[in-house]
């Protein structure tokens, strides 16, 4: 039913486009107008269609919790006296019945005899809603429209006024944008400090044992409840220190490819084929990682281990063989293939910023390509390629999916990348999967780890916009 009153505002919003041009036109024939009949008609759309918007929005918004306590209001007694979550699964059935399906659950007398009726009601009562809403926002929008057409005429300002709407529209986009960030900051924050009142900043920051099964009784066995956050940390570190040395070389010396050596039309279609692999899903390079990286790493080294077995390397050669498909290596290697195409594409922006004049002056003095690359070209856009290396780093520590497929789930202070590690992401969606109580610390713990991972991932990026402003070069 919405839809249809907000096809029918976009209709009106049209015609009163056409109509205050057309109208504006008309009136300023012969007179010297402040404004033009298109912005004309953009005020006059504007005065249709926001007011008759927001009054549909809050038909929408607010017709839900009305229907609740009409439906509450004219319920029988017998349904009125059940316990509140059966009265709801009550009415929820109801309304599926007034929209002709049928209910999720079998009642039995009275309420199966009381369902059609209720049903009925509870249909009544959505369309009533719907329409007196829609035919609000009809309402509305017809007054606008008659606001706006009395005011067109060549003195008014029409411009400056749509240009006043369109501030209204920026600056309400901008402190979403801003209240979001405040809000995530705040619930971070919150639950955190409801963490730490039952686990010491110490133990979480410095302890390394990591076991956040709480237990539910005094007698039960395996439930330490210890929060030492340390193994995630270096989990992490490790997984993020492989997937950089992965995408940092290859990255790099990619983007030197592409802006210093490759043709027009090498260039054309090697960068779109590098840039592809950014818009690869990181489900399915999880998925790549745990049936085609992760079986082929086991396969090379459980050979390597048996080559070395019974010789003098036969305590490696034996560890070899027990290396599984699972490890950091294989996380770390996956990731930085999905960092590659954010290193090359940053870094070859940034060295193709680098002015053309350096790159003929070094030639004029006799320098080769490849010096110019290393004498020139690389020193003058360091402090961009630093800033792309950190947003990489940054972007690989909150990485989640690769690591939850690849990288395993046990907790160890290792770094070791033939290991199975745990990350700080992947303990963060682990511990809020499933039904969950918020009031213990194992769920908090998350908030912990959220609020951490921000704080990190914060600094890397003033980090890395502190080195492009303190060590960026102007050039003429």
């Amino acid at each position: 039913m919405i839809w249809i009153f907000l096809l029918l505002l976009i209709g009106f919003s049209v015609l009163a486009y056409l109509g205050g041009r057309r109208l504006a036109a008309r009136r300023s024939k012969g007179v010297r107008a402040h404004s033009r009949p298109g912005q004309h008609g953009l005020y006059a759309l504007i005065w249709v269609g926001v007011p008759a918007l927001v009054v549909l929005a809050a038909a929408s918004i607010f017709s839900a919790p009305l229907e609740r306590q009409m439906l509450a209001a004219g319920a029988p007694e017998s349904v009125t006296q059940l316990e509140p979550f059966r009265r709801e699964a009550f009415f929820s059935d109801a309304r599926r019945i007034g929209d002709g399906l049928e209910a999720q659950q079998i009642w039995p007398a009275p309420y199966a005899e009381e369902l059609p009726a209720e049903g009925r009601r509870a249909h009544s009562i959505s369309s009533a809603l719907s329409w007196g809403g829609g035919v609000a926002a009809l309402i509305a929008a017809i007054l606008g429209g008659v606001f706006v057409f009395v005011r067109i005429r060549p003195d008014l300002r029409a411009r400056n006024k749509v240009e006043g709407w369109i501030s209204v529209v920026l600056f309400a986009c901008s402190a979403v944008a801003v209240l979001t960030t405040v809000g995530i900051i705040f619930s971070l924050v919150w639950d955190s400090l409801r963490f730490f009142a039952s686990v010491p900043v110490t133990e979480f920051l410095f302890g390394t044992k990591w076991s956040p099964q709480m237990a539910i009784r005094a007698d039960q066995i395996g439930s330490s409840g210890a929060f030492g956050a340390v193994p995630l940390f270096a989990g992490t570190f490790l997984i993020m220190l492989i997937a950089m040395l992965v995408a940092g070389p290859i990255g790099l010396f990619s983007a030197i490819y592409l802006s210093e050596y490759a043709g027009r039309r090498t260039r054309a279609v090697v960068k779109p084929l590098l840039e592809v692999l950014a818009g690869v899903p990181t489900v399915v390079y999880g998925f790549f990682a745990a049936l085609t990286v992760g079986p082929a790493f086991r396969v090379f080294f459980n050979t390597l281990g048996g080559w070395m077995a019974g010789g003098p390397l036969d305590g490696v050669g034996q560890y070899l063989l027990l290396v599984q498909n699972q490890m950091a290596l294989v996380a770390g290697a996956v990731m930085g293939i999905m960092l590659i195409p954010f290193v090359s594409s940053l870094s070859d922006d940034i060295m193709n910023a680098v002015p053309q004049s350096l790159r003929d002056g070094s030639y004029a003095m006799g320098a080769t390509k490849s010096e110019t690359v290393k004498k020139v070209l690389l020193p003058a856009a360091l402090p961009g390629i630093a800033g792309a290396f950190l947003l990489a780093v940054s972007r690989a520590i909150g990485e989640t999916m690769i690591v939850t497929m690849a990288a395993g789930l046990a907790a160890k202070l290792t770094l070791n990348p033939l290991d199975t590690v745990t990350t700080v992401t992947v303990q963060i969606v682990t511990l809020l999967t499933g039904d969950q109580e918020f009031n213990s610390p194992k769920t908090l713990a998350a908030f912990g780890l959220g609020l951490t991972l921000f704080v990190v991932t914060l600094l890397l990026n003033i980090v890395a916009m502190r080195i492009v402003q303190a060590y960026r070069e102007q050039y003429d």
